[in-house]
């Protein structure tokens, strides 16, 4: 019972202290928030008195820039009255002005109905004159000027004649003087060996029984030499011997060589002829590598990039009119290297440019195109600088020659290729050479005969001379040598004469 009551007495306390803690909390929070609205209320009285300031404030300020804004409008109005009345003081001046130019183009169009007036009559008086002339000259005024100009023109062709040769005469002469002196000094400190120009290859045999052993049963000897080495093998009544035929100098000596090989040997079947060949090849390479390094040292041009060197080494076994390719390539290094030191110009780019020239010779057999670019091509694939590179394209003159260097490598290879004893060429080639550069010649309106004399180093064409006068056969020399230059290969250089005579006949009766 004690419990129970105790239970009730302390759930009764405790309900008590609630709703004593309810009222006094609820007491604090209405406290609360009547201080907050007492303080609004002044926060809103305080905010509505500096609204009002504000607003007196701006009003103030409205005011203030109401009046700069008239008194802006009153200067400017003044302003633009100013602009205006200066605008009209000018107008006027203008007006003046315009009564005045127009007063005096008044005048001038009377004086010049005048001065027509006088230039028609005076018109008519030089009509009648140039008719009266004309009645007695018994020829019009254009026939007159005709027949005038065809005389000028005639006495000034001939005068234009007689000068431009004595220049290019007195222009020739100093020119050979000094030319003469330079490449003859050059070329009395070069000199080198020549071969001859061949396509074929000869093999000499111990006896003619190993013509047989070279052909092999049902030809199998010979046509795996053929298929490996790519040449022609002639086996024919020439005794104790064979020939091996290609226009690759390159595979020419691989197979001259391996050829040899074999015949030394004396083992000749398909499976010896391949491991032949192949230390044939091998060897050829390592000539050709010795030959471009040999080269290049007694050039005296260091540096070459290494597949440079091996292509200037394929000329070692390349001719042309008779003349070894490598030993032309290195003598006109040396002629353009004395050349530039004459000249103070660049020598070792002249004799880099020079040693490369024909450097496109050898694969031109297997690229088209000129030789000059060809190499050209190669020798700036391979690094070489745009100055020797337009010397090596330019010394046959298929690009512009930018540079003394490119004019000495041109003038370095026609002398090599020119100087007696340096080329030959076969009949037929030279047959058609010289019936090709006469029917070049005769080509040109005018000329009556043209005959090729000095085997082929000059063309004499001879014109008829009412149809050419002095001075177009100067330029007939010209235009025919340069015909000359674009359509035939030749080696050397070919001198162009033009002869022009006139005969009177007259008959004793």
């Amino acid at each position: 019972m004690d419990l129970i009551w105790t239970t009730v007495i302390v759930i009764v306390s405790v309900f008590a202290g609630g709703m004593l803690g309810y009222f006094i909390k609820q007491y604090l929070v209405e406290s609360r928030l009547k201080s907050a609205k007492t303080e609004a209320e002044q926060l809103m009285e305080e905010a509505r008195a500096q609204a009002k300031e504000i607003e007196l404030a701006a009003r103030d300020q409205a005011l203030e820039m109401r009046k700069e804004a008239e008194e802006e409008n009153r200067t400017q109005r003044r302003e633009l009255q100013r602009e205006e009345d200066r605008l009209q003081k000018r107008r006027e001046i203008l007006d003046d002005k315009m009564e005045k130019l127009e007063r005096r183009e008044t005048r001038l169009n009377k004086r010049q109905s005048r001065q027509d007036r006088r230039q028609n009559e005076l018109d008519k008086l030089q009509q009648a004159r140039t008719a009266e002339l004309e009645r007695i000259a018994q020829m019009t005024q254009e026939e007159a000027q005709e027949q005038l100009l065809k005389t000028v023109e005639a006495k000034t062709r001939q005068d234009m004649a007689r000068i431009i040769r004595a220049i290019e005469t007195q222009a020739q002469e100093e020119g050979e003087r000094r030319a003469r002196k330079i490449v003859v000094g050059a070329m009395q400190r070069i000199a080198t060996d020549q071969v001859s120009e061949v396509t074929v290859s000869m093999v000499p045999l111990p006896n003619d029984d190993m013509k047989g052993r070279i052909i092999g049963r049902g030809g199998r000897n010979i046509r795996a030499f053929e298929r490996a080495t790519g040449v022609d093998v002639v086996v024919d009544d020439t005794p104790e011997a064979v020939v091996l035929s290609c226009f690759d100098s390159v595979r020419r000596e691989v197979a001259r060589v391996a050829m040899s090989k074999l015949i030394l040997d004396g083992r000749i079947h398909p499976g010896r002829i391949e491991q032949i060949i192949d230390k044939a090849q091998e060897e050829v390479n390592a000539v050709i590598r010795e030959a471009g390094e040999r080269a290049a040292i007694e050039a005296g041009v260091p540096g070459l990039h290494a597949e440079i060197i091996k292509l200037l080494g394929r000329l070692k076994f390349r001719t042309s009119y008779g003349q070894n390719q490598l030993l032309h390539s290195v003598e006109t290094a040396h002629l353009a290297g004395v050349l530039a030191s004459e000249l103070k110009a660049n020598i070792q780019v002249a004799k880099t440019g020079a040693l490369l020239h024909d450097l496109g010779k050898a694969v031109d057999h297997e690229m088209e195109g000129p030789h000059a670019l060809i190499g050209a091509d190669l020798a700036r694939r391979y690094g070489m600088q745009d100055h020797i590179v337009n010397c090596i394209a330019a010394h046959h003159h298929e690009e512009e020659q930018q540079s003394i260097e490119a004019i000495i490598v041109e003038i370095a290879d026609a002398i090599s290729g020119a100087r007696p004893g340096a080329r030959r060429e076969s009949i037929d080639t030279y047959v058609k050479r010289i019936k090709a550069l006469e029917e070049v010649a005769a080509s040109f309106n005018g000329v009556n005969q043209a005959y090729a004399i000095q085997a082929g180093r000059e063309i004499r064409i001879i014109v008829r001379p009412d149809d050419v006068d002095d001075l177009a056969a100067i330029e007939l020399s010209k235009d025919a040598a340069r015909k000359i230059e674009e359509m035939l290969e030749y080696p050397g250089q070919i001198k162009v004469t033009v002869i022009r005579e006139t005969r009177s006949v007259d008959y004793a009766k």
